[in-house]
């Protein structure tokens, strides 16, 4: 497949014209990509689609959308789903206290607008027209949805853990993910200019419908491997030494592999660098893990759980790569 901008790509997004300039690009803004990640997001500009992620919590769905409106300096709009979320918070409310500011103004100066009007019809005619102003653009308050699309120069959309959305919801995107418009009664149809790159994330919380998958390119996410989660570390944590992070890297795929709750993730990967650097370590040992463990797991259960290994672990992790490891990774602690 070619991988270079087809006739029908939006100027809007000119780098976005080729799979190596979005990798290339998502790199100057600190995100890792892969070629499956770049790919997607390059056939999804093309064909205007949305991307659906999937994946486990803290992998980097939610950051990708956050480095390519950084990389293509476009506003990003947020949507953070949740229960019981509904049409008005998403797409449009109207500005009721400027309605009733103005209709107060309208009350104490009614004489003056209803002026000589003697009949029904035109006293009525004249007060429509008042009604008419109320519901009009200069009274809508745009929403993430709407604000997205009301964008002049495209933007990048960010509907959040679509899964703890309700499926009412989830059926209201469709018209918006499938035509980038919506309808406000009052005014009419509302279409982008310019159709957002659209972003959902998932943490498959509950199954989500057909007809909101038919209308998204699929892509999942998972954890990274040993060298891409160095790269990711090593551009968001500058001072960290080369030594430190191939031992906390392997250290955190080991604890992948364990029998835990919540596995680590790569924020978390993130985190600990930070907190490692900030205590000036340059290899680690069983007592700077253990006091630090807490930022890598979240449950007390995980951390009495791996307490017994901790030693053997933090030693497997300074070993050499390609050893003191099993074939499917985890350290051998035998």
């Amino acid at each position: 497949m070619a991988d270079t901008v087809s006739e029908t790509g939006h100027e809007a997004y000119g780098p976005l014209a080729s799979i190596d300039a979005i990798t290339a690009g998502l790199g100057e803004v600190g995100y890792i990509s892969t070629r499956e990640i770049s790919t997607a997001v390059f056939i999804a500009h093309n064909l205007r689609k949305p991307i659906l992620i999937e994946g486990p919590a803290g992998v980097g769905k939610t950051d990708l959308a956050q480095s390519l409106a950084r990389f293509l300096r476009t506003p990003l709009t947020r949507l953070q789903c949740y229960e019981g979320l509904d049409e008005s918070k998403a797409l449009y409310e109207w500005k009721y206290g400027k309605q009733l500011l103005y209709t107060q103004i309208l009350k104490d100066r009614l004489n003056e607008v209803l002026g000589d009007a003697e009949t029904l019809e035109a006293l009525t005619g004249r007060l429509g027209d008042f009604e008419d102003i109320f519901f009009s653009h200069e009274f809508l308050e745009p929403r993430p949805l709407l604000k997205a699309m009301q964008q002049p120069g495209g933007s990048v959309l960010l509907i959040d853990e679509i899964d703890k959305s309700d499926e009412e919801f989830e059926a209201f995107l469709l018209e918006v993910l499938s035509d980038y418009q919506v309808t406000v009664p009052e005014i009419g149809t509302i279409s982008a200019q310019v159709p957002p790159l659209v972003i959902l994330t998932s943490n498959n919380v509950r199954e989500l419908g057909d007809a909101l998958k038919r209308r998204c390119l699929h892509l999942h996410i998972g954890f990274p491997d040993a060298a891409r989660e160095r790269e990711i570390v090593r551009a968001r944590v500058p001072g960290v030494a080369d030594t430190l992070l191939k031992q906390l890297v392997a250290f955190v795929q080991s604890l992948r592999e364990a029998d835990i709750k919540k596995r680590p993730s790569i924020s978390e990967t993130v985190d600990w660098a930070r907190t490692l650097v900030l205590m000036h370590a340059d290899a680690l040992d069983e007592d700077l893990v253990r006091n630090t463990l807490n930022v890598l797991l979240k449950y007390e259960s995980d951390i009495a759980a791996m307490d017994r290994d901790l030693g053997k672990l933090a030693r497997s992790a300074a070993q050499p790569e390609t050893k003191g490891r099993t074939r499917s990774g985890y350290p051998d602690l035998s």
